[in-house]
């Protein structure tokens, strides 16, 4: 975040825009102004006055009788309560008719008897600050009679701006006017800032013991400065709107450069330091006590700056209390540097703590202004403190390097949908201080040292835009040839088969594709199911080979928030591997728990089984049939499961929860789970039409006795198979085991549906197909009429 006074960025650049349009027209470049304040609240009759003299209230202890010069005629007489009123002081002065903020008009009033024509305001008073102890003290040279709102510049506006993590160059005053110049065509004033004059020949020697975390070190020695001396109100004002506080004219100065050119620098006591400098790494559990009081134990990965006894600053973040400068200063040395993001990133979060240098050299800072930065520190030290300076101690390594950037501007009419001559093209480069040549309409743009954002072909073409206008691309609809995807009748669209499941109440999921690698183990028998070679937690460590192990996941979930009835679902891929091939094939699972109907009055309560559950898998198959084949399941019990057969082949598998996972995972009740695969699911016969028939249906129920190990699906599946023309539907509706049955039999009953679409069946072709379907089962299965 980078707040400031909008006057002081007008001193280096002035559009003919008001602040908001000011404030538009960056945040439409992509530099994001997120708040325009006013320096001041409004008030008016407000002027600078002299104090000529204070005598006490007859009336109150408290209270004085203040004679003010207001460049009137006349004195006035204010009667006044602050406790720092005093002769000769100059303060604001609020005249009859001035309105303040949050309070009444002043008027003409007697305080305990004695007229005042007025009143003597502190800072609060006026809106400045939330608190003030006393009157608003003025320099000595405040002209008398001037508006105190434009003796302290309060209609000034304070912008806040939220540049984004790439956009380091815009956390400076200068670096927002550059933008704003580009953005604006307007010119740019840039701040000269000539070399001091060398007075003094001592230096300190610095060594960079890690060049490659600070490429630039520069520093020098200032003698004989008046650490004591007050800073400008100006800069004092600047500091403040930009939200610093004011410690003292050093440091003050040094936090004004870091808002002006976005250059942190570093003072400390000369007389502190013991030999040169050193740029290292902290060494194991080095202690380093900070200017916030805070003692961390450095290691390795902090970079410090060491004189040749111990670390003087943690560097790029915070200064050090030992060689801090004080009141008693009188020599200082000046540190300005240039050190890698990568080494000052993420410091802060491990710290604990940040700083507005962290904040700039973690985005990367000017590595070029090093120098320049130095020297504007020096020449307002000299100016506010006195002194004399001596030379400018450089050490240097590989700066970072800045590679050419090839743009083409067929790429740019590509992305952007707008065509930019290669003349708009170089001009907009020549607002942003690029460096460039061009041959035809392809140019090749060095990036300034001052930003780091810009790697790519697509980085350049995001300048072009954001400087052309976002608002001046035109919003063309896009031409595109579309064609209809072909939606094959012989498969069923994924969305169908969810409607299809959420009509048999069952509700949804998406969970991850990494699992657990136990419930591989557990749930699907796979001793070796594809590991992640980087896992985002330990529990998600596999790919699943199946969708069981989520469902109940799920289902455990839902019962530890009181779901009584679960019914879920899922369409999804799993991921097998079969001698180093891979593959990952969709499918759908499912899972029931608890009753089989919602809770009501119309059935009675029951639990789901495998039967309800078998339904909903006929009823995901419609028209085509199933066989369902009792099999072993790792997941399942072993009397109550099965495999689903779809012509012929395994499609899936069918059955309640194994009892042993079912105490692992803590439930009171067994699930039902089926799963199937999609291709064998989706897939149907192409649909035909047919004939409606107009004559009567026939109804012949054929009960016959088969061996106990014969499954109905197995006879219906035969029956089927060859069953007559007039034969329409058969089905089982009853299976009887008892009287009448010897062992080892089991009695099915079969309802045959029977219809011609051009005649009326008459009894003897239904007999006739009745008997083919019974020589169908006596031949194959050995069965006999009941």
């Amino acid at each position: 975040m980078m707040k400031f006074s909008e006057n002081w960025l007008r001193t280096f650049v002035n559009p003919p825009l008001a602040a908001p349009a000011l404030a538009e027209a960056l945040t439409m470049a992509g530099v994001e102004v997120e708040a325009l304040e006013p320096a001041a609240p409004p008030f008016d009759k407000v002027v600078v006055a002299e104090v000529l003299s204070v005598r006490k209230h007859p009336d109150a202890d408290r209270l004085t009788v203040c004679e003010v010069e207001a460049g009137g005629d006349a004195p006035l007489a204010v009667v006044c309560g602050a406790p720092n009123v005093r002769a000769g002081m100059k303060a604001p002065l609020a005249l009859p008719g001035a309105r303040l903020p949050g309070g009444p008009s002043i008027k003409v009033a007697k305080v305990r008897g004695i007229e005042s024509r007025g009143m003597l305001c502190s800072s609060k008073e006026l809106g400045l600050n939330a608190a003030a102890a006393g009157l608003l003290a003025l320099p000595e040279d405040a002209p008398v009679g001037t508006d105190i709102r434009k003796y302290l510049d309060l209609d000034d506006q304070v912008l806040t701006l939220k540049p984004t993590p790439n956009r380091s160059d815009c956390l400076s005053v200068h670096g927002v006017a550059r933008e704003v110049a580009a953005v604006t065509g307007v010119t740019l004033t840039p701040l000269r800032v000539k070399p001091c004059p060398v007075r003094v020949s001592d230096r300190l020697e610095v060594k960079l013991d890690a060049p490659q975390a600070c490429p630039r070190y520069c520093g020098r020695v200032v003698r004989g400065v008046n650490a004591k001396a007050m800073t400008p109100a100006w800069m004092v004002r600047r500091l403040e709107r930009s939200g610093l506080r004011p410690i003292s004219a050093v440091v003050d100065i040094t936090n004004y450069v870091m808002l002006e050119l976005g250059q942190p620098l570093h003072a400390f006591d000369l007389a502190r330091l013991k030999g040169g400098i050193h740029v290292r790494f902290a060494r194991a559990d080095e202690k380093l006590a900070l200017l916030n009081d805070q003692t961390p134990a450095l290691d390795h990965r902090f970079l410090v700056i060491a004189d040749e006894a111990r670390a003087v600053a943690l560097a790029g973040i915070m200064g050090g209390v030992e060689t801090a400068v004080g009141a008693e200063t009188r020599d200082i040395f000046l540190e300005s540097a240039f050190f890698t993001p990568e080494v000052i990133a993420g410091k802060s979060r491990v710290l604990g703590f940040g700083s507005d240098s962290s904040y700039r050299f973690e985005r990367g800072v000017d590595f070029a202004g090093t120098a320049a930065a130095l020297e504007r520190a020096t020449q307002l030290v000299l100016e506010v403190c006195g002194g004399e300076a001596g030379a400018i101690t450089e050490a240097r390594a590989d700066p970072p390097k800045r590679e050419p950037i090839r743009l083409r501007l067929a790429r740019v009419r590509r992305l952007l949908g707008v065509s930019l001559s290669a003349t708009h093209a170089a001009d907009i480069f020549r607002r942003l201080r690029f460096e460039f040549t061009a041959h035809e309409d392809v140019f090749t743009v060095t990036p300034p040292s001052y930003r780091f954002d810009l790697t790519l072909e697509e980085d350049l073409i995001e300048e072009l835009a954001r400087i052309h206008g976002y608002d001046n691309i035109p919003a063309a609809t896009p031409a595109a040839p579309s064609s209809m995807l072909p939606a094959p009748e012989t498969r069923r669209p994924h969305a169908a088969l969810r409607e299809l499941m959420a009509l048999r109440d069952y509700q949804e999921i998406v969970s991850y594709s990494f699992v657990d690698e136990e419930w591989e183990r557990d749930l699907c028998g796979n001793a070796q199911p594809i590991a992640l070679a980087n896992p985002i937690a330990r529990q998600m460590g596999v790919m699943r080979s199946s969708l069981a192990g989520s469902l109940i996941a799920c289902l455990c979930f839902n019962l530890a928030h009181r779901q009584p009835r679960v019914r879920l679902f899922e369409l999804s891929r799993c991921f097998v591997s079969d001698d180093g091939k891979y593959a990952q094939p969709l499918r759908l699972g499912a899972l029931a728990c608890g009753d089989a109907l919602p809770e009501q009055w119309g059935a009675p309560a029951r639990r789901v089984d495998f039967y309800d559950v078998k339904a909903d898998v006929d009823a995901l198959l419609w028209p085509r049939t199933a066989q369902f084949e009792a099999a072993q399941h790792p997941a399942l019990h072993p009397g109550k499961s099965a495999h689903i057969m779809i012509d012929g082949k395994t499609a899936g598998w069918l059955g309640e929860l194994h009892p042993r996972w079912q105490q692992k995972y803590d439930l009171a009740l067994a699930p039902v789970l089926f799963e199937l695969d999609l291709d064998a699911l989706a897939a149907r016969e192409l649909p035909a039409c047919r004939e409606v028939s107009k004559f009567p249906l026939v109804r012949r129920d054929l009960a016959v006795i088969v061996d106990e190990s014969v499954g109905s699906s197995t006879l219906l599946a035969a029956l089927q198979q060859d069953r007559p023309a007039v034969v329409t539907d058969i089905g089982v509706f009853d299976v009887y085991r008892g009287t009448g049955v010897e062992t080892g039999k089991k009695s099915l009953a079969f309802r045959v549906l029977l219809q011609d679409t051009h005649k009326t069946l008459t009894d003897a072709e239904v007999d006739t197909a009745v008997s083919q379907l019974v020589r169908i089962l006596q031949k194959q299965f050995d069965a006999k009429l009941r």
